[in-house]
């Protein structure tokens, strides 16, 4: 698998573009995450990864999205520079591009230029790169569009709220392989479209094409308005995750995966410290579903003293990790209303519902589904999450009786959701 997936993305993706990936995302991003490793020692937390959502519109209406993609909040260059050129000094070199739709954005192309040293991600639905857009993208050659792909003709339709989704997305992706970016696609997977891209076959077409990567995530139900139906039962939580195992050990496209280690034990990228998002609005939050900041980047400090001083988000991990290797927001949205009560956090939505929808949510199962781990079988991503995807002993320190905590959990979903009620069995304890 691994010397096809070599020989694939060198016939397929501009040399100087896999030099600048090599470069400024596996070493530097290594080297960044050994720092993290540093500052975790001394009780400093600031992420290696930052994920910003650079403004709320976007072309397209997707089932259960939790963005106000009908307003016109953005971050403007000169705060984005700031903010990415202050996490650079301490040795940050990824940062992961959201929105809404990045593309709407009228300076991004400017901000990926004005940092030649470092390497972004730009999660996009692929509509607005244009042949015009993705050869600049190859001339800057240091982002890689991660293009959502959420069904084929009828369910893209249905799932992104607009016609001919599925078409206009292929000629994106399609203007992006021409010109020999690294190019991936990411699929939210749910009860629409598990089984027509959770298969071989979609993944054989994307190789066909010429993807070099894929990023399964599974769908949350969260927002102004969550799709309950479309979330995933336990048993195709599983499936997934067998899935992604099984097929990085045989086919030739890596593919991603933010929410395992190596041992396949569940983890959360927030609770473990690796990552936190800046919302549109410049907010410091937890991740992206959680829309309740006490901070912003705008603050003299300066991101990352405003990070690592930051009690809100350090009280937001370690309650996490106390309760759950999963999602806390999915499984203990009590908590999460405590942390904002308890520290007055601001909603950092413009609908300014963020409230009232975590008091509506009902618990359910996320990622961690104890006694159902499923190890890395490829020495590769094995190596790799070992160290330098992994816990973190974010829950080193816990005494998580796994089987306890799945009766719980257990307990709280079949009181108050009749959904995703399919029994998970008890087992050892999954602390590292």
């Amino acid at each position: 698998m691994l010397p096809a997936l070599a020989f694939r993305a060198l016939r397929t993706a501009d040399p100087r573009l896999i030099w600048k990936f090599a470069w400024n995302f596996g070493l530097k991003g290594m080297l960044s995450v050994e720092k993290f490793k540093r500052r975790i020692k001394r009780g400093e937390y600031f992420p290696p990864f930052l994920y910003l959502s650079i403004l709320n519109s976007c072309n397209l209406r997707c089932q259960g999205c939790w963005v106000d993609v009908e307003e016109k909040d953005a971050i403007d260059l000169d705060a984005l520079n700031r903010t990415i050129t202050d996490a650079k000094r301490h040795g940050n070199a990824f940062f992961g591009i959201l929105g809404g739709e990045p593309f709407l954005h009228p300076q991004l192309l400017d901000l990926l230029a004005a940092h030649p040293d470092s390497y972004f991600q730009v999660f996009t639905n692929g509509q607005l790169i244009t042949e015009k857009t993705a050869k600049r993208l190859r001339e800057i050659g240091n982002a890689t569009p991660l293009i959502s792909i959420e069904g084929r003709e009828v369910v893209s339709d249905e799932r992104r709220g607009k016609k001919d989704v599925f078409a206009r997305t292929l000629r994106g992706l399609d203007n992006c392989l021409k010109e020999k970016l690294l190019t991936g696609v990411a699929t939210s997977v749910c009860q629409t479209n598990i089984d027509e891209l959770l298969t071989e076959s979609w993944l054989q077409e994307l190789i066909n094409r010429g993807v070099h990567y894929v990023w399964y995530h599974t769908y949350r139900p969260v927002g102004p308005k969550p799709n309950f139906d479309l979330a995933l039962r336990p048993d195709q939580l599983v499936r997934v995750r067998k899935f992604v195992v099984e097929m990085r050990a045989k086919m030739p496209i890596a593919i991603i995966d933010a929410y395992y280690d190596d041992g396949g034990r569940a983890l959360c990228p927030m609770s473990t410290g690796i990552s936190h998002h800046i919302g549109p609005k410049g907010d410091i939050e937890p991740c992206p579903i959680i829309q309740f900041a006490t901070e912003t980047i705008y603050d003299p400090r300066g991101v990352y003293e405003t990070m690592r001083q930051s009690t809100f988000l350090k009280d937001f991990r370690e309650l996490s990790a106390q309760h759950t290797r999963g999602c806390v927001v999915l499984e203990r949205p009590d908590l999460v209303k405590e942390l904002v009560v308890k520290h007055g956090a601001r909603d950092t939505t413009v609908r300014g519902t963020a409230m009232a929808e975590l008091e509506a949510m009902t618990p359910r199962f996320s990622q961690w589904l104890p006694g159902e781990e499923v190890p890395e079988k490829h020495w590769m991503y094995r190596l790799a999450k070992k160290y330098w995807f992994y816990d973190f002993t974010a829950y080193r320190d816990v005494k998580h009786d796994a089987a306890a905590k799945a009766r719980e959990l257990q307990t709280q979903i079949g009181r108050s959701s009749p959904v995703a009620r399919t029994a998970v069995r008890e087992p050892e304890p999954v602390n590292k």
